[in-house]
């Protein structure tokens, strides 16, 4: 079988699973091919390793029970830059490099140095602002095996961070230049009817509390504290809470992404 044959293939066996399956099957023989997903077209005559097979069926099988495709290659792009995936921390998303460039625009006009990322995760936002800014960054996040793919990342992407296990401020003592933060915001609701590969990703990573916002109200509680002055709060909002959080903050600019949709709440002083 040739690239294209497997892309095909596989392709073919995402069908049943999702609308997505033949830029699945292209990211995923990409992957195993070891060729550049941009080069595929290039490579489709070449032949796709007979060893290889077992792995397109194992995907396939695991797909089909729900499993993101994220968390079965191990691996995803933000920003443009690789990260590791493990069902301990959220996939990242193409929503969230919206908080990431407006955090970035604010890091390079305003020449901040320093940066607290709250609720890490897998570090994606924190360790793209210091690989393209070259910011001193904290990640900071109550699962300590959150922290240990933050650190795995930073060493991939080749920057140097400093990691906190807390709940949420609680063990914060610094001050920064610049707070940003993907916080869970599920509703009660949201969380009842989760799509299927949801159910994958940490609970305590998604579920914001009855009406999503828990997490915004500590964060408008402590945060002016832990910044610097002249510093600035960027936060990811799910759809319809912007102008609640906002408010929260005394008032803040509310930033929509590509799709049009309320994306970020950025607060500045």
């Amino acid at each position: 079988m040739n690239i294209a044959g497997a892309i095909e293939y596989l392709s073919a066996g995402l069908s049943p699973v999702t609308d997505e399956h033949l830029t699945e099957a292209r990211l995923a023989v990409s992957d195993m091919a070891e060729i550049p997903y941009n080069r595929l077209n290039k490579y489709k005559a070449s032949t796709f390793p007979a060893a290889l097979m077992p792995r397109l069926e194992e995907l396939v099988s695991r797909r089909k029970s729900g499993e993101p495709l994220q968390y079965i290659l191990g691996k995803w792009e933000f920003m443009g830059l690789p990260f590791y995936t493990r069902p301990c921390a959220l996939i990242p998303r193409q929503d969230t490099e919206t908080l990431c460039e407006e955090a970035i625009a604010l890091i390079k006009r305003r020449g901040y140095k320093t940066c607290l990322d709250l609720c890490a995760g897998s570090g994606c936002i924190g360790i793209s602002i210091a690989n393209i800014c070259g910011t001193e960054v904290t990640l900071a996040d109550i699962s300590e095996a959150a922290l240990s793919l933050c650190r795995e990342n930073a060493e991939a992407n080749g920057v140097s961070i400093r990691t906190i296990k807390t709940d949420m401020f609680d063990e914060i003592t610094d001050k920064y230049d610049i707070i940003v933060c993907n916080p869970p915001y599920l509703t009660a609701n949201d969380m009842a009817s989760l799509q299927r590969e949801l159910t994958f990703e940490p609970a305590n990573a998604l579920y914001g509390g009855v009406d999503g916002l828990d997490f915004y109200r500590r964060i408008a509680r402590d945060y002016a504290q832990r910044l610097n002055d002249g510093g600035a709060l960027a936060l990811e909002v799910g759809i319809h809470q912007a102008e609640e959080v906002a408010k929260m903050l005394g008032g803040a600019r509310i930033v929509k992404d590509v799709c049009g949709i309320e994306r970020a709440v950025i607060k500045e002083w």
